[in-house]
């Protein structure tokens, strides 16, 4: 082997550095509890894979050669970073991190969700970046997460991947959304049957493995429901409700937003419909990560208030 490619291992770097330090054989014995040959066989071995001879002697003592000082500042700084590694992972301080976190975040939540996200994040982290992807059928979450392309993924599939962590991070009543004029808006109108025969927007899916909760209900029914309109995007359909007779199903706490600013209805899916779960995702990579499970804890702190228990009163039709 050659002497550019001669192993070198932690030991004969913390030598290295000590007798730069100590000049003396004997110090860096009593310094690192080794006997003196053990020293001077490193030492001899250290200006073997070299070429140097580490320290020279001279008038006043033993003194390092140009070449160890150049070697000493590499060893040190190679040193640190070992040991970094090896003391398990590193605190994170959000007030000071200049780190860029990758999201992926279908737009099936509340825009209010992302808002609040946002302003929780800056004031944290008011150094560090938050880029925001979107989900489409063709985007391969799962491998994106597995490369470190995507830090946290955003979902509500029923049956989400068991090859990635999950955490719950709301559950939400479905709710159906539909123009203030519609005959399916009035108390107690809406029945699966009506629901089955009424016309729908629906969303396209964001992944191609993934069915919709909706679709995966109404499968277990061995029933279908008619998609008149399909959107790519959640924040168009309740648009497309006004003055028609189409119904958008969706989550409480999205449905109500459009409640508040447009002419529309959210009355409760029929009996037997399950909640919504939104959950985040994420690659075994990042489990244990400071800095991920703090951005985590940011999601879920923010979903958390999403769902309000006094929602429900406020999706009911204003006529009996």
């Amino acid at each position: 082997m050659s002497r550019s490619h001669a192993p070198v291992d932690t030991y004969l770097l913390r030598v290295l550095v000590a007798l730069v330090a100590e000049r003396s054989v004997s110090r860096v014995a009593v310094r690192m509890n080794q006997t003196q040959p053990a020293i001077s066989t490193a030492l001899r071995r250290l200006r073997e894979v070299f070429a140097d001879p580490i320290l020279v002697r001279e008038r006043s003592g033993m003194v390092p050669t140009e070449r160890a000082l150049q070697l000493r500042d590499r060893a040190r700084g190679a040193l640190l970073e070992i040991d970094r590694m090896l003391s398990g992972p590193e605190q994170f301080e959000p007030a000071s991190s200049a780190m860029t976190f990758h999201l992926a975040l279908p737009d099936y939540l509340a825009m209010s969700f992302l808002a609040d996200v946002t302003t929780r994040f800056r004031a944290e982290a008011p150094h560090a970046r938050l880029v925001v992807h979107p989900l489409s059928v063709t985007y391969d979450y799962e491998r994106a997460l597995a490369q470190g392309e995507l830090d946290i993924v955003i979902g509500n599939w029923p049956q989400p991947p068991d090859r990635l962590h999950l955490s719950l991070l709301l559950e939400d009543d479905l709710m159906c959304l539909m123009g203030k004029n519609n005959p399916l808006a009035a108390k107690g109108a809406m029945t699966m049957e009506r629901y089955i025969a009424a016309r729908h927007v629906v969303p396209t899916p964001y992944a191609a493995s993934q069915r919709g909760v909706v679709e995966t209900h109404l499968a277990t029914l061995r029933q279908t429901r008619e998609a008149c309109i399909a959107v790519p995007y959640f924040t168009v359909a309740p648009h497309l409700l006004v003055g028609t007779d189409l119904v958008f199903t969706t989550a409480r706490h999205f449905a109500m937003q459009f409640v508040h600013t447009l002419p529309l209805v959210a009355v409760p899916a029929p009996q037997g419909f399950p909640r919504m779960r939104f959950y985040q995702l994420w690659h075994d990579r990042s489990q244990h990560e400071p800095a991920h499970r703090w951005l985590r804890g940011i999601l879920a702190a923010v979903a958390s208030g999403l769902a309000r228990p006094d929602a429900a009163e406020a999706a009911a039709p204003a006529s009996a």
